[in-house]
């Protein structure tokens, strides 16, 4: 007796053994799991069932049979693995709204559109074959399958079904696989089979050519796909790509009715959302979502608006951008080829490897039928030479003890005519069956012919390949469910435009505090600030408007005005929404219509016009606008509507004033700007002269200057002694006006000041 030590046992390094286990784990999962073949378009599984089903007998002319059944042979005869895995894989060929051509026929509770998986137990669903799966299964017998062991070698299984139409597009298919992954979409049966005939008759045609037969997948549940026409194309060509889908809806007496949903979306899910957005306030418009759906229409989710105002569009638009109404679907024509080896194929690559599949499949089946048409005729050559000397045949059968011999010496007969021969019942022996051997091997012998025309010619197999195709397009093809349309990018409805539009009053505190109050009416300057904190600015405008906050490095910050807290309490500190450069403070808030401009101006006396849209960011961190020699500060802008006529006063703080049209400056979104009044670098150093007042004088209006209790007017034409070149020195004002404390404009005529537009004192003072 032979011990076996631990000497004996061989000895791999694990990182070795590791490797290689890994391996044939993962080229199992590919190979034997996961991933369809291109030729009959199933994975093993499903394979498998529909193997087993067929040799239960259940056909789609026979009864339906208990689940369980067909699990138990599948488990016990061809796929050793779980029944719940396999009874998965069973009904989703069952359901209606997952394959576009179900090849199982399924009597109980197979699942709903809501909830896939809530099928009944196997137990109690009953199921056999529907009429395409004889597009699988038609000719099994007929010499077209490789049959291999199974796996404990007592049976055997077909390798591949002799698919008769590509059912790898037809149905599509889905897997994950270690490494690698397939993503199939199905499509509609007529369209493939235009394409595979063109390409049958034009081997060499491109993507661009197919995708004039295949529009796209088309997908069960129908809806729209709405990927432009060169995106599919594209993917087609490269094997990969995204397929965006939107539900389909219509109007029906003000409501909205949705009638299609993406493949795969659940209603319960899109009611889940739409309710949603709801309960949280984000679909103010919308006043009730019923679930109307039966058997008759099993998609009809109803939404109704609050009122006949609601632009119906732009709120399907929303839903589509925030809801499963509109969905993407990954597209990766991962399979195994006909070289048993897992690859992305283009469109073109597919259909042509599946033609050849195809081709070789219906030459094995006429080879096969024409070795029983030669088999018979061989058999029937016997027959005839027996009855031609009936006598001697009985004769030799009554006398001799091994009639056998005698009869393949005697007539020249092979082993099986002779057992043929024996073989025959004495009420075959009449002369009718003479005439009937000869009328058989007529039509056998005319048979034999036309199949070996076809074999032989490579031009008659590709004109029965076509035949045959065209008949199955016939017997089972329908028209495209998934429409492909142009649609508009969907955009979902910002905050600002779901907000109610009301008049906001903004108010920023000396210590960066800000608060919204509604209303125009309010005082700012009277509201209640924080202890050791007060006014320092404040702007008027519309909730749905932007809010422009300012600070002393030239930088711009925005808000939208609905987000900020209400003026009841002390507001919140910006330092919380923004990231203020050191030593920044915010000295101005800005509120106007985004076309509206402004003039934007630096202490050391440079400025330039710009648009309030450019001073708008979403940026916590702002953005650069005025760039501000060393130690400048900016001054508060001034929001302006028309430019034309309009001149522009500059006051320094030694009391020189320039005046020059306001177009002058240059209109720029960011930047230093121009220079608008001459100060000397070295008292502009020294923060000796600065630039102090800027006001804009309209046309025939009056500038009017103000130091201390004292104040004098300059009328539009007598300005002019204060006019010249932008840049230039400025002259000094009176003695006695040197000192000014602020500038005021005056218009001819006053017009209505529009609240909205503007911000809180910039008409008379800056």
């Amino acid at each position: 007796m032979t011990t076996t030590t631990h000497f004996d046992t061989e000895r791999i390094p694990l990182q070795q053994f590791s490797r290689q286990a890994y391996l044939d784990y993962a080229m199992y999962v590919i190979m034997d799991r996961a991933l369809p073949h291109i030729g009959d378009g199933l994975k093993p599984v499903q394979r498998r069932i529909i193997y087993a089903m067929s040799e239960l007998g259940l056909k789609a002319t026979s009864k339906h049979k208990k689940s369980a059944r067909t699990v138990g042979d599948v488990l016990g005869k061809f796929h050793p693995h779980g029944d719940t895995a396999c009874y998965e894989a069973m009904v989703h060929m069952a359901q209606d709204f997952s394959y576009r051509y179900p090849l199982i026929d399924g009597q109980g509770n197979w699942g709903a559109p809501d909830d896939p998986k809530s099928f009944a137990a196997m137990r109690y669903t009953e199921a056999r074959l529907s009429p395409f799966a004889e597009v699988l299964l038609a000719e099994i017998a007929m010499g077209t399958v490789q049959w291999v062991p199974n796996f404990d070698g007592t049976l055997k299984e077909p390798r591949l079904l002799p698919a008769r139409l590509p059912n790898i597009l037809l149905n599509g298919s889905t897997g994950i696989a270690v490494g690698m992954a397939t993503d199939i979409p199905p499509h509609n049966l007529n369209e493939v089979v235009d394409a595979c005939i063109h390409l049958i008759d034009h081997p060499k045609a491109d993507t661009q050519a197919l995708c004039s037969y295949i529009q796209g997948p088309d997908y069960p549940s129908g809806a729209e796909i709405i990927t432009p026409r060169e995106e599919i194309e594209q993917i087609y060509q490269a094997g990969k790509g995204i397929i965006r889908m939107r539900a389909t809806h219509e109007l029906e007496n003000g409501d909205i009715v949705i009638n299609a949903l993406p493949h795969q979306v659940s209603p319960a899910r899109i009611l889940e959302q739409i309710a949603g957005q709801m309960a949280k306030k984000k679909l103010p418009m919308v006043a009730d979502l019923r679930d109307e759906s039966d058997h008759e229409e099993p998609i009809r989710l109803v939404i109704v608006p609050r009122s006949n105002r609601v632009d119906k569009e732009a709120l399907m638009a929303h839903l589509f951008a925030t809801t499963d109404l509109e969905k993407t679907f990954r597209v990766n024509l991962n399979l195994i080829g006909l070289d048993r080896k897992p690859g992305v194929k283009g469109l073109t690559t597919l259909l042509s490897e599946w033609i050849e599949f195809r081709t070789q499949t219906v030459k094995d089946r006429l080879g096969h039928r024409l070795e029983k048409v030669n088999q018979r005729l061989h058999i029937l050559e016997g027959l005839l030479t027996a009855y031609l000397n009936i006598d001697e045949v009985i004769r030799i059968i009554r006398s001799e003890d091994q009639p056998k011999p005698v009869l393949m010496a005697r007539f020249s007969l092979s082993d099986e005519q002779a057992e043929a021969i024996l073989q025959l019942r004495l009420r075959h022996l009449a002369k009718l069956e003479e005439m009937k051997i000869r009328g058989e091997q007529e039509d056998l012998d005319k048979e034999r012919q036309q199949l070996e025309k076809i074999l032989g010619s490579e031009a008659r197999l590709k004109t029965l390949i076509k035949k045959e195709l065209r008949a199955d397009a016939k017997t089972y093809g329908d028209q495209r469910r998934t429409a492909i349309v142009q649609r508009e990018e969907a955009q979902a409805i910002s905050e600002e435009q779901l907000a109610p539009v009301e008049p906001v009053t903004v108010i920023l505190s000396a210590n960066g505090w800000v608060r919204a109050a509604k209303g125009h009416e309010i005082e700012p300057e009277e509201a209640s600030y924080r202890p050791g904190d007060r006014y320092l600015d404040a702007a008027r405008g519309k909730s749905n408007q932007p809010v422009v906050f300012l600070d002393t490095t030239g930088r711009s910050y925005g808000l939208s005005a609905h987000t900020l807290p209400s003026a009841r309490g002390y507001g919140e500190p910006l330092t919380g929404r923004f990231v203020l450069p050191p030593g920044a403070t915010i000295t101005a808030v800005l509120m106007a219509p985004s076309n509206r401009k402004l003039l934007m101006a630096s202490d050391a006396g440079y400025g330039f016009i710009t648009r309030f849209e450019d001073l708008v960011t979403r940026n916590t961190k702002g953005k650069a606008i005025l760039t501000l020699p060393k130690g400048a500060q900016p001054l508060r802008p001034i929001l302006f509507d028309d430019a034309s006529g309009n001149l522009l006063a500059a006051v320094t703080n030694e009391g020189r004033m320039l005046v020059f049209p306001l177009n002058k400056l240059p209109a720029l979104a960011k930047g230093k700007g121009n220079k608008i009044i001459q100060i000397p670098p070295k008292r502009a150093r020294s923060r000796e002269e600065l630039l102090t007042h800027l006001i804009l004088v309209p046309v025939e209006g009056t500038l009017v200057i103000h130091a201390g209790k004292r104040f004098f007017k300059l009328t539009y034409g007598n300005l002019s002694q204060y006019m010249g070149e932008r840049g230039r020195r400025g002259k000094k004002l009176p003695r006695g006006f040197q000192n000014v404390d602020w500038l005021e404009s005056q218009a001819p005529v006053q017009a209505p000041l529009d609240l909205g537009d503007t911000t809180d004192g910039q008409e008379t003072e800056s």
